[in-house]
């Protein structure tokens, strides 16, 4: 960082004589008509952030991918209700990385490409495996397909997120974001593993197929989804939004389950929504 100081320059030879032959006051007077300024341009360097900082965002991407790959465990061990839980704690941690580093200025380029690869497993590996274990092995070819198509679309998603970062709009993602596809199906997986939705046995396969394939499809579409980084929790807002929120907590307390998963297919269909609406108006969403 570069600042400008100003320094006095003094002609050493006539100070000497004011000193001499002047009285204290006339000396100053003196002394003040004999100085001239000149800028003098001084590097200052910033202070070296220390190394560690970046250790914090980067653990709460590990923390994520613990998670994430935890679900798998647990689906392997036909524990499914955990596997869901996990996947939606992975979704809460991965929310929590991007925003300690910018808020701690801790961004790189290497925390970005970990990032992207624990999304991978966590949200394109973890749900379509959990899923295929569920359900979706019952119905054979079709069902490990589904799962495929879920998890190519997580992948490519997240590729095309990578190089368009300069270039796409930051208030909204272009095609489903992968938290959000792997949300919606590790919402439905904890809804009917919990016994909370009124689907009779033979459809819930064909169910998880359809969520599996719209999810996948839908990563990989042009729709936009609202991305939240417009949001900054650093300053006000409206006193509406802190009653929404304590609206949501108590919604999601009280059936967890059915909330979250409610709340993941009202975001996962307000992409089309906005394309429709543009559509039909001729105008673009803002």
């Amino acid at each position: 960082m570069t600042t400008f100081r100003r320094r006095g320059r003094i002609d050493r030879s006539r100070l000497s004589r004011i000193r001499a032959e002047s009285t204290h006051d006339e000396w100053a007077d003196e002394l003040g008509d004999g100085i001239d300024y000149e800028v003098e341009e001084v590097h200052v360097k910033p202070r070296p952030r220390g190394k560690g900082i970046y250790l914090l965002p980067n653990a709460f991407t590990t923390a994520a991918l613990f998670c994430g790959f935890f679900a798998i465990v647990n689906a392997m061990n036909h524990q499914f209700e955990v596997a869901a839980i996990a996947i939606f704690a992975s979704l809460v941690l991965d929310g929590m990385d991007g925003r300690v580093a910018r808020m701690t200025n801790t961004q790189s380029a290497f925390g970005e490409q970990y990032d992207s690869l624990a999304d991978m497993v966590s949200f394109g590996v973890a749900p379509a495996l959990v899923a295929y274990e569920w359900a979706l092995k019952d119905l054979g070819k079709w069902g490990w397909l589904a799962a495929f198509t879920y998890c190519a679309g997580a992948a490519l998603r997240l590729a095309r997120f990578n190089v368009n970062t300069s270039v796409v709009d930051k208030k909204f993602f272009q095609g489903l974001p992968s938290p959000a596809a792997g949300a919606l199906m590790a919402g439905f997986i904890w809804l009917a593993d919990d016994n909370k939705i009124p689907v009779r046995d033979t459809a819930i396969p064909w169910i998880t197929f359809f969520i599996a394939v719209y999810a996948g499809l839908t990563m990989v579409s042009n729709a936009r989804f609202y991305s939240g980084k417009a949001l900054d929790v650093r300053y006000r807002v409206p006193f509406g939004v802190m009653v929404l929120m304590i609206l949501t907590f108590v919604l999601i307390s009280s059936n967890p389950p059915l909330t979250l998963f409610g709340v993941f297919v009202v975001y996962s269909i307000s992409g089309y929504v906005i394309w429709a609406w543009e559509r039909l108006s001729g105008k673009r969403f803002s």
